[in-house]
């Protein structure tokens, strides 16, 4: 469906020049779930303040918190949705407990007629009935789509090029929570929570021989267990690692970071952490040009329905920004606790701040930049991303598509591209985007993982 492009102007809850943010599961089971959401840990064990954890793994609300932060046990029993204590530790912050998720509806095909995109662009089905369907990694005409649930890599089909995949095959399987996919040269880079993988990709698209592990030290999943990973300029691997919990001080480094290795892998001795204090920055990419390398951070749950506010930041190498002490501008996080030997002020001042701020819980996933024949030029260069949407937040935010424009190389503002699956009143949605890449053709593909849906998006 094509709309004027007044009707997708801001506004109001967008008063913070858009960001994203992703939302992992915590625990086993919702990490099978392979939701995003920042949630607390499963079965009501979640995580606490200092010291120590508490939780309340046979009850129907989460323990008390620690000292210094507000608990964060399951709520209600469930193993998906990480709760909050019911007060506030000793000396911590008693924080907004919302939960608010919308209800996810299924896909009808009439809801198509629902999706606003700026005048001049359509969009269609590329392809349904994938399951998890979850990032997207494009080499030459082939199109790819992971599925950490089922641990497949799948080869979508549309031999015809008409727009629309009349099938897809499996090119790999047996990789439980399989995630993020690029690749550089005849070569495809996989990633779980521990691993990477590379395998050599035949001329028909198909993967030569089963994925040889290069990297099986990955740190534990924790919260984040959902490893994206890109191939640099420097023709480096980068692989982001969330941290493996809400807030708190990671005794992990490369917990919270995003890691570089050569292509050929290196154990952990091998590797380095190119960038740290990036609570889960799950879409990255460089730009074009300026070969500068973005990213989406996600801030910290349960400190109120606008905070704190998601970070677009220039990740610099041996760059530290900020997280667990610090969010937005460098401010100093008021629930947790002070670094040893400084106060989190003084950290704070150290570390590097965000280009762009956005409203917070919107979910950032994928990010691509464009650089596509089929688009006008204002889009040329600049950052696709996909918002996957909020589950404590009210009312309810994200799940939709948004772009930022870059001029001479630097970001200018976040504004939606597809909107349309979050209901007016925000409580109900029939699609959560997740990964998103440009095809050969130019056109921009995403996925929603909630319906096992690839969306392809073309200018007419």
């Amino acid at each position: 469906m094509s709309v004027p492009n007044e009707a997708i102007s801001f506004n109001s809850r967008r008063s913070l020049a858009r960001v994203w943010l992703a939302l992992p599961f915590a625990g086993l089971l919702a990490a099978v779930a392979c939701a995003e959401d920042d949630q607390g840990n499963a079965d009501g064990d979640g995580a606490a303040g200092s010291p120590g954890q508490s939780g309340a793994p046979a009850s129907d609300q989460g323990g008390d918190g620690g000292s210094g932060l507000t608990g964060q046990g399951g709520l209600a029993g469930d193993p998906a949705a990480g709760g909050r204590g019911e007060t506030a530790g000793a000396g911590g912050v008693d924080t907004d407990k919302n939960v608010s998720r919308p209800e996810e509806l299924p896909f009808e095909q009439e809801k198509l007629e629902q999706l606003t995109l700026p005048a001049g662009f359509v969009i269609n089905v590329y392809r349904s009935g994938l399951g998890q369907a979850r990032m997207l990694g494009i080499h030459g005409e082939h199109v790819y789509v992971t599925q950490p649930m089922e641990g497949n890599v799948l080869r979508l089909v549309d031999d015809d090029q008409d727009g629309v995949a009349e099938s897809e095959e499996v090119v790999a399987s047996g990789l439980p929570m399989i995630h993020g996919i690029a690749f550089h040269e005849d070569f495809v880079y996989l990633a779980d929570v521990k691993h990477v993988y590379r395998a050599t990709v035949a001329a028909d698209g198909s993967f030569a021989a089963a994925p040889v592990a290069l990297l099986d030290d990955l740190p534990d999943g924790g919260q984040h267990p959902l490893r994206t990973l890109g191939i640099g300029p420097d023709a480096l691997l980068y692989v982001s690692v969330g941290s493996d919990c809400d807030a708190c001080v990671e005794t992990n480094p490369e917990h919270a970071t995003i890691l570089r290795s050569p292509l050929a892998g290196a154990p952990a001795a091998g590797r380095t952490i190119f960038a740290k204090g990036l609570r889960n920055t799950i879409g990255f990419g460089w730009h074009p040009v300026t070969e500068a390398l973005w990213g989406m951070d996600h801030g910290s749950d349960f400190r109120g329905d606008d905070l704190p506010p998601e970070e677009l930041n220039a990740i610099e190498i041996d760059g530290d920004y900020g997280w667990p002490y610090c969010y937005a501008d460098r401010q100093p996080d008021p629930i947790i606790q002070d670094p040893p030997d400084e106060t989190k002020a003084e950290y704070c001042a150290k570390t590097l701040p965000p280009v762009l701020l956005n409203q917070a819980h919107e979910a950032p996933i994928g990010l691509v930049f464009y650089q596509g024949g089929s688009f006008p030029e204002r889009y040329v260069d600049g950052a696709f991303i996909a918002l996957h949407g909020s589950w404590n937040r009210d009312p309810a935010t994200g799940y939709e598509v948004a772009f930022i424009p870059f001029v001479d190389g630097e970001p200018q503002t976040i504004e939606p591209f597809v909107t349309g699956f979050l209901a007016s009143d925000a409580k109900s949605t029939f699609g959560r985007p997740a990964g998103i890449n440009v095809a050969a053709d130019g056109s921009l593909l995403f996925t929603d993982d909630s319906n096992g849906i690839v969306y392809r998006v073309q200018y007419e």
